[in-house]
């Protein structure tokens, strides 16, 4: 029994002395499984040198290349107005570029001819004027033709306009769009070239006369345009008139000031 155990016992140790690489006659370092990876060898871990004479990659093809980001435009500067009448006429019914006509696909245009005795002037439509395609329309054109007659003068003697062709969201506008409403107004006043002027709303008479409407109750206003002086009165819009009668009597008080010598 000894015998057996002992051949058993023998054939263990060679079959471990044979994994751990003892039992051939060349060489001293482990092999097999007891062969541990050299630890934080910086020779080891450094990659392979490529040959000097491998050849180059090709090129991708240029459809595949990446292009390269287009500078970007140079911004546009500002609109160019017509210079003629007739031709500004035809712009603000049809031309893209129209500051104001942004903001409705519907233009509210100019009713009248240049050099009348007295040129309307709002600073954009009013929800009712958009509807109906002219300013001034239903109630407030009432009560705009009742406060004309009372300085003796009708609406189809006056120039009627409005400095936008639409009317903005809320009723309001600022920054950029702002700025080339303010450069419109006064290329639009020196081709209109009106006797007088009648402001109709808060917003124009800040625009046009750097003024809040309350402080131009009573007032002539000089607006200056090309060096001339333009004789001008504001007024609250005839729809917050409607709204507010109480302020009719500050109205009078401005419009008034055109009845003079009549």
């Amino acid at each position: 029994m000894g015998g057996q155990n002992s051949a058993l016992l023998a054939e263990s140790y060679s079959d471990w002395w044979s994994l751990a690489g003892v039992d051939a006659l060349v060489g001293e370092e482990p092999a097999g499984w007891l062969v541990v990876p050299p630890a934080n060898d910086a020779a080891a871990a450094k990659p392979k040198r490529a040959p000097d004479n491998e050849p180059e990659p090709l090129p991708l093809p240029a459809a595949l290349q990446r292009q390269e980001a287009l500078e970007a435009a140079e911004p546009k500067g500002p609109v160019v107005f017509p210079d003629d009448w007739n031709e500004f006429q035809n712009w603000l019914a049809t031309g893209a570029d129209v500051p104001g006509s942004q903001w409705d696909a519907r233009r509210v245009l100019p009713a009248g001819d240049a050099g009348a005795p007295l040129m309307l002037l709002t600073a954009w439509p009013e929800i009712d004027d958009q509807q109906s395609g002219a300013l001034f329309s239903g109630a407030a054109g009432q009560l705009l033709d009742a406060m004309l007659r009372a300085i003796g003068m009708a609406r189809g003697d006056c120039y009627t306009a409005s400095l936008a062709v639409t009317r903005p969201a809320g009723g309001r506008c600022d920054g950029e769009e702002a700025a080339e409403l303010d450069r419109l107004l006064w290329h639009h006043l020196r081709l209109a070239k009106p006797e007088r002027l009648l402001l109709i709303g808060s917003d124009i008479t800040r625009m046009a006369a750097a003024i809040a409407l309350p402080d131009a109750r009573g007032r002539l206003l000089n607006i200056n345009q090309d060096g001339a002086k333009m004789d001008a009165v504001a007024v609250a819009h005839p729809v917050m008139l409607l709204a507010r009668p109480a302020q009719k009597a500050a109205a009078w008080d401005s419009l008034k000031l055109f009845n003079r010598g009549r």
